[in-house]
Parts: C-alpha cells; structure tokens; sequence
C-alpha cells in the first residue's frame, strides 16, 4: 500500500483505536510512534494480527523512531496527558504544550508535506500550538473535535426519538469544551430540523435543550463513568478525519481549523465546518448564525483564547 498514515501517541487508547480503524478500512500502512516503544510495538503488532480476520492488508509498525514515519500523508496525533489531581488547567496546558514542541519537530522533519490532525486535548489550544510550531499552511493543521461532538449529538438524537443514527445529523460548532454551541435548528433528523420536531411535537423543548447539555458535557460523562477520557468515539472520529483526507470526499464535517476573519473570529482555532479533501481543511463553510447563537459562539471562541494566552500562541 503506498498511502501512508502515521499515529502518534499510538499506544494510548485513543491513538490504538485511530490505528486500528484504519486498518479495518485499509486505509493506508499505519505506523504507530510512541516514547513506550515496546507497547507500540505491541499494539502494532496485535493490530496488523487481526488483518488477516479483517480482510484488510494494511501493513503496521510500533516504534520510537520518528524515520519510520518519513513521508506519511496524514499525521494523527494523540499525544498528551490527562488532567491529574492537584493540576490545575494551566499546568496541564504548559506539559502538553511542550509535548507538542518534541512531537511537531519530529514531524515537520520527516514529513513536511503532511495534513496534521491534532486530537489531543485541549483540543483547540493544541492545534494553535501545532499550527505555530509546524509552519504549515492552516489548510493542513485540522483539528478532530466537531466530528466527534456531533456523533454524541446524534447519538443522544436517535436514542430519544427511537430513529436511526443513519437518519441523524448534528450541527456542533465552538470551542470543544463544555461552551460548544449545539445548533438545532441546523440538526436534522431525515431531513426535518429539530426545531421543526419541536414545533410538530415530537420532540420536547426541554428535553431538546436536555440533549445539547448532554452533548457539551459528553466527555465529562464519560469521564465520570470509567475514569478516564473516552476512546472509541474520539478514535473513530479521528479515522473518519483520516478517510475523508486519503480519499479526497470533499465532506462537510465540523473541525477546529484557524480562523481568519469567518465568523467573526481571528487567529484563532474554533470549531466550524469545513470541507474535507486532500489538501485537508480545503472550504469553510461559513453559515448565517442567529444573534443568540453569535453570542454563544463568541462565548466559546473567548474560552479558547484564554487558553491560548496561557501557552502564548
């Protein structure tokens, strides 16, 4: 296979699931780079072991060294700590800040031409920082968060209305957080807004409003139930990311990319849609927001810069 797709962080529970997704769908060769070089190795291997049940001949490798993955097309990483007790926000910042520094570097050298999808948290202020120190163009830094907060949308969608998540589709935009901005009356179910739902009584106001503070808070939930940051949903988020870029989709999918005057914002990485093709964040697409919604973006947006200020990009 000649496309190439390399996972950095690939033996946390999140990277494992981005390797593993794409190799199911045989997307491109994985190469799986994490400091525990052994477990990588591992998890490579385990991976490229169930291929022959998948049917998939994509061909993996776990390493430390950052030459196995010269000239990688797209650059997933996950890298990053969690939020341990007694750190406060600005710490965890500042420790994944400065692993990003060691992992763009690493990157840029043998893989200049790549389209980066940054997945580790938090989220917008790390693709910032990914943006800063890669020099890439911004098309080429896009940031995995919309994906993943409007299949959790969907999700808590079908499960109240007793419909198909095929039929479901969610509009999140904003900062990927608990300031995330839901947006209904761009959320469908087969074609009729949530808004129309509501209107029809299908759907109750309360249990609508209910279902977008399920969805800002979607990783706190999960958090909360098994003691650590959720993975197959942000792994597979991150693969769909992965598959629209390979196979040049042209998909509209919300992702943090940076902002050059579009909706109202500057330098700054915050959730939109954007169109997803070879060359990464290709479009955005910037939509009409009502003034209630403005204001919640802009309340999302100013979250993320404050967390930018901190790391001083």
């Amino acid at each position: 296979m000649n496309r190439k797709v390399t996972v950095v962080g690939g033996a946390g529970n999140v990277g494992a699931t981005v390797a593993r997704a794409i190799a199911v769908k045989e997307l491109a060769d994985v190469v799986v780079v994490d400091i525990a070089a052994e477990k990588a190795a591992g998890i490579a291997l385990d991976i490229y072991e169930a291929c022959p049940i998948d049917g998939s001949d994509t061909r993996l490798i776990g390493t430390s060294e950052y030459a196995a993955t010269a000239d990688s097309d797209v650059v997933v990483i996950t890298s990053g700590v969690p939020r341990k007790p007694g750190m406060s926000r600005d710490d965890l910042l500042n420790v994944n800040y400065k692993i990003m520094q060691s992992v763009v570097e690493q990157v840029v050298k043998y893989s200049p031409n790549t389209i980066i999808v940054p997945v580790a948290n938090p989220l917008d202020a790390m693709c910032q920082a990914v943006y800063r120190l890669s020099g890439f163009p911004r098309e080429r830094v896009v940031g995995m968060a919309g994906v993943l907060d409007s299949a959790r949308m969907r999700t808590f969608i079908a499960m109240e209305l007793g419909v198909s998540v095929e039929n479901v589709h969610a509009f999140v935009l904003g900062g990927h957080g608990d300031t995330m901005v839901p947006l209904p009356r761009f959320s469908t179910v087969a074609g009729i807004p949530l808004t129309e739902l509501v209107a029809m009584g299908k759907l109750s106001q309360a249990k609508l409003d209910e279902i977008c503070t399920r969805t800002a808070n979607g990783g706190a939930e999960i958090t909360k139930l098994v003691g650590t940051s959720a993975w197959y949903a942000p792994g597979a988020a991150a693969a769909q990311m992965v598959e629209c870029i390979l196979k040049d989709k042209k998909a509209i999918h919300p992702c943090s990319v940076f902002l050059q005057g579009e909706y109202g914002v500057n330098d700054l990485f915050v959730g939109v849609p954007v169109k997803l093709g070879k060359g990464g964040a290709e479009e955005i697409i910037e939509i009409r927001l009502t003034d209630d919604e403005k204001v919640a973006f802009a309340k999302s947006a100013a979250a993320v810069k404050e967390l930018t200020t901190v790391i001083g990009v």
